[in-house]
């Protein structure tokens, strides 16, 4: 800026001693005129400087949340998971301000689409990141949880991204290859997705630094989970109206979809940041998918700093918070962008936490509790099992409708028998494993099996579809098995009528195995044995 003046006066100067008559007096006057107006120009420089900080500052933030939008479209299309990356990066403006070491990687931001349809206006999105546990995963039983008696109209309304947290691959595509083939169904839909973040996504967590007393290991548990969860909000944003945040070792309340969207609904007249379907962490947080860019960028901007659930609460904090008012103040005003719906349809189930050695106890105590069987009318029939029973959980009260059937671990070759006095039409079953006093308790890689009375229906079946019907031992023929827990199915007219049916297990269990009926029977419209 004194360059400008100097510039200015010389230039007066020279312009006076051109006309070859200097006057001291005069030549003072102009210098001064000069100086004055450098000042000017000076300041106008200044201001045109500082407009436009301010323009681009504001075409960063901009740029940030347009890109998310597109980003995230196009980043949906299917991939196979042997595909290294898919899709369209992230939004980068202002993460590179915040993850200055993604901007050596330029395709840092791309997300991996090992499993995907091109799903999109739906009315909740759920999501759910996981990473590899040292001792036991729980998320096939969470997603067991929360597809277990959706209807179909609500499974149209509905997506459910699975987050994996990790940048190995070979990990990634394996979970991919697990859900495909445990939820084939809800794959192919388009209601299930999975995606992972780039090798370069992470940055080097040895350099943090240790806040509020945290060791190390806990200070990167909590600043990766921050990174996780803003990566899976900027994903999912332009998918539906509404985004979930859910963890990969939780159980779902019966009815949640329906409860959940009727409780937003209500609020929709209303202001609020979000909705809580549970009092712990961040389980069960809805907010609004307009909302998530802003909150993904606070999250992102302190992400080093706190953990996620205080920064949330600081969100609040910032949005209706005065300063020059007590904390009572602030509670009530925060209180009233988060509403709670009560009982809590998400109950915390893992035991052994994602990070490290630590066991995790949390329990919500306003979860809804749920019915561990409900009884159904079965036909008269003589049930038997090789498998023994814990306590006075045993085959027969079930049965009856009693009780649920409890068995200690299931070895290959344990079978459930029923066997009926006469020879009866039966023209569906439905069998269920596993309940919420224990969701992993569940039958693996059993079968089910009928006994036809006539060997000739038999003969001409096999037959007939050698392909579709498969023999067993003792005249018995496989028509179904269990899948994440339940098997369910009809029984041809080619084998009517039955004289038995029974479960066969074919390897060791590592886990119990419990049996419950099923209580969503009555919309499956099945008759017969609902066990």
């Amino acid at each position: 800026m004194r360059a400008a003046a100097l510039w200015i006066n010389c230039s007066c100067l020279i312009d006076i001693l051109g006309n070859g008559a200097p006057d001291l007096q005069m030549l003072y006057k102009r210098l001064l005129v000069a100086e004055e107006l450098g000042g000017k120009v000076s300041k106008d420089l200044r201001i045109i400087l500082e407009q436009l900080g301010n323009m681009t500052r504001a075409a960063n933030v901009s740029h940030l949340l347009s890109n998310a939008s597109c980003s995230n479209t196009s980043s949906s299309m299917v991939k196979q998971p042997s595909d290294d990356l898919s899709g369209q990066p992230l939004p980068q403006a202002n993460i590179n301000l915040y993850m200055p070491h993604l901007r050596e990687h330029p395709n840092s931001l791309v997300p991996h689409v090992a499993l995907g349809k091109v799903r999109s206006g739906v009315t909740m999105v759920l999501g759910i990141p996981t990473v590899k546990r040292e001792k036991q995963s729980y998320l096939t039983s969470t997603l067991s949880s929360l597809l277990s008696g959706l209807t179909s109209s609500e499974s149209q309304d509905l997506l459910i991204i699975i987050f994996v947290a990790e940048t190995d691959l070979d990990y990634v595509n394996s979970i991919a290859q697990n859900i495909s083939e445990n939820f084939s169904k809800e794959v192919q839909s388009g209601l299930l997705e999975v995606v992972s973040p780039s090798q370069y996504y992470y940055p080097n967590f040895g350099i943090l630094k240790e806040t509020f007393g945290d060791s190390k290991d806990r200070v990167k548990w909590r600043t990766k989970q921050n990174l996780d969860y803003s990566f899976l909000m900027l994903y999912a944003q332009d998918k539906g109206t509404y985004y979930i945040q859910l963890e990969d070792d939780v159980f779902a309340k019966t009815g949640y979809y329906s409860d959940m969207k009727a409780f937003a609904m209500e609020a929709a007249s209303s202001e609020w940041l979000y909705l809580e379907f549970s009092q712990l962490g961040f389980i069960g947080k809805m907010f609004k998918t307009s909302d998530l860019p802003m909150i993904a960028e606070f999250f992102l901007m302190f992400h080093k700093d706190k953990p996620i659930d205080w920064l949330l609460d600081h969100i609040l904090w910032v949005k209706v918070c005065n300063p020059e008012k007590d904390n009572r103040h602030c509670n009530d005003q925060k209180a009233m962008l988060k509403k709670r719906y009560k009982p809590s349809l998400f109950q915390h189930v893992g035991l052994h936490s994602s990070l490290p050695g630590k066991l995790q106890h949390l329990k919500d105590k306003d979860f809804a509790k749920q019915n561990l069987f409900q009884a159904h009318s079965n036909p008269p029939a003589e049930v038997s099992s090789s498998m023994k029973h814990y306590q006075e959980h045993n085959l027969d009260r079930l049965y009856k409708g009693d009780d649920f059937m409890w068995a200690l671990t299931p070895v290959k070759g344990d079978y459930i028998l029923i066997s009926f006095p006469q020879p009866i039409h039966i023209s569906g079953y439905v069998f269920r494993s596993g309940n919420s006093k224990a969701t992993g308790d569940k039958f693996y890689n059993t079968t089910v099996e009928v006994l036809p009375s006539h060997t000739t229906a038999e003969d001409n079946l096999l037959a007939a579809s050698p392909t579709k019907s498969k023999q067993s031992d003792g005249g018995f023929i496989v028509i179904g098995e269990f899948n994440n827990g339940v098997a369910a199915g009809e029984i041809r007219e080619a084998l009517q009528p039955i004289s038995a049916l029974r479960l066969v297990v074919h390897s060791d269990s590592d886990v119990w195995a419990l049996l419950s009926e099923d209580l969503q029977a009555s919309q499956l419209d099945l008759v017969g044995p609902l066990i």
